[in-house]
């Protein structure tokens, strides 16, 4: 909070709302612009906090890095995680504790973002269960929805976590899960880490906050959480048990389809005495911001093992930070911008748009990028086509996640006719300032 008011970036909300979708429509008004601190939430004594990292530069300041070398340090983490130490003190989360008949969901502020959201939401909590064959812990984002006070459905796409499901549900044994909701900034990010199985997500938080992170125990699973957060829920994801869970509104800006989900039986919720819930407004920068970077890391790593000259990623906001990729290259030789998009492609299933340019375009700077495609592409020469690739099963325009991809190479070509590429310069216009001459 001191940082945030500090830079004029926290907005109190002191007026009442409703945690149905007034409180989203807060939040959107300050989509890409200021955290929002709910003060007076109708019928709940917690206050709510949305938007708290909401552009790349609050994302950068809470791992203690300027915005360019964002990526670095994330790779940087990735390659080096550290172990974390467990706490000796107890953790503030401890200070009021929900076991049995008294726990109950409903008494928490879990807001209905979008109109037909199939009810109530968890979508900031960093779900952490361990593999106790290796001790190592696995930390990823899930949509839940309340069911009542101790349940939730889950959407669990095919990754970590269903690995480690599907083994517990073949022996017909819950597996022990807790979701912590209001942690660090740098955890929410480490979470997104693209890594193979049984790389621990909060080891690359603690290289990210610089040895700094500790863990607890939980108080009824086998799981060891962060010892700073808000709240704590604890509970079991249970074998052979499905219920509806959906429609939500989804990270395309489009709703994710209602279904049969496996189900979390709450055994305890433990929290902060004064603690505070973050909630997560999907489609916002907050959410799209934090998987893209991790994305962005993960595809910049794969493309450098093809052409080692790559400079930088963006998987861009319009494409909800999952579809389009604009790619940065130093060229030195022809096809290495087609080799790029190949490696982009291979590194994502989720990617329909690759496009590649020359390293003197700003990536983040749409017209920059549609400049270069403008007057350095040809179609014939430059566009890539692959039918019927798999693609995201969320993407409503694909046919169950078949989807077309297409690649455009707009670098210059290494022999051009130099005089047709020469850029215009105004002498002297890097230095001068618009106040000198008002």
């Amino acid at each position: 909070m001191t940082y945030l008011e500090a830079q004029d970036h926290l907005a109190k909300i002191k007026k009442e709302v409703v945690i149905n979708h007034e409180l989203a429509g807060v939040t959107k008004l300050f989509d890409g612009e200021k955290t929002c601190l709910f003060e007076n939430v109708k019928h709940y004594e917690m206050p709510v906090i949305s938007n708290v990292v909401f552009d790349r530069k609050s994302i950068a300041d809470s791992v203690g890095v300027e915005v360019d070398k964002l990526i670095d340090k994330y790779l940087a983490c990735m390659a080096e995680p550290l172990p974390c130490e467990y706490s000796q003190e107890k953790p503030a989360h401890k200070s009021c504790v929900q076991v049995g008949d008294a726990v109950n969901l409903l008494e928490l502020p879990i807001p209905i973002h979008h109109e037909k959201d199939g009810g109530q939401y968890i979508t900031a909590g960093l779900l952490i269960v361990k593999d106790v064959a290796t001790g190592k812990q696995n930390v990823s984002i899930h949509r839940l929805q309340v069911f009542n006070e101790k349940e939730m459905g889950i959407l669990i796409l095919p990754r970590h976590l269903w690995h480690l499901f599907s083994q517990y549900e073949a022996r017909g044994e819950a597996l022990d899960i807790a979701i912590c909701i209001g942690a660090a900034p740098a955890l929410l990010l480490a979470s997104q880490a693209i890594t193979p199985y049984g790389v621990d997500e909060l080891e690359i938080a603690n290289a990210m906050l610089d040895n700094q992170l500790k863990l607890v125990k939980c108080e009824t699973v086998n799981v060891d959480v962060p010892e700073h957060c808000e709240i704590v829920i604890e509970g079991k994801l249970v074998p052979s048990v499905r219920k509806v869970e959906g429609p939500f509104g989804e990270f395309p800006r489009y709703y994710g389809p209602a279904g049969d989900r496996p189900v979390i039986n709450v055994t305890a919720i433990c929290r902060r005495e004064d603690a505070i819930y973050h909630t997560i407004l999907p489609g916002t920068k907050e959410h799209l911001l934090l998987g893209g970077i991790a994305r962005e890391a993960s595809m910049l790593r794969t493309i450098a093992h093809t052409v080692p000259t790559v400079k930088a990623v963006h998987i861009t906001f319009g494409s909800s930070c999952r579809y389009h990729a604009v790619v940065s290259i130093k060229k030195e030789h022809e096809g290495e911008g087609k080799n790029a998009i190949l490696a982009a492609f291979s590194n994502s299933h989720e990617i329909k748009h690759v496009i590649v340019v020359d390293d003197d375009i700003d990536i983040f700077d749409a017209d920059h990028v549609e400049w270069a495609l403008a007057t350095r592409f040809q179609a014939g020469e430059d566009l890539m086509l692959i039918k019927g690739s798999l693609g995201s099963k969320l993407d409503p325009s694909s046919d169950k996640g078949i989807s077309d991809k297409i690649g455009l190479d707009a670098t210059l070509r290494l022999d051009r006719d130099s005089n047709k590429f020469q850029v215009m310069r105004i002498p002297g216009l890097e230095q001068m300032k618009r106040e000198d001459y008002l």
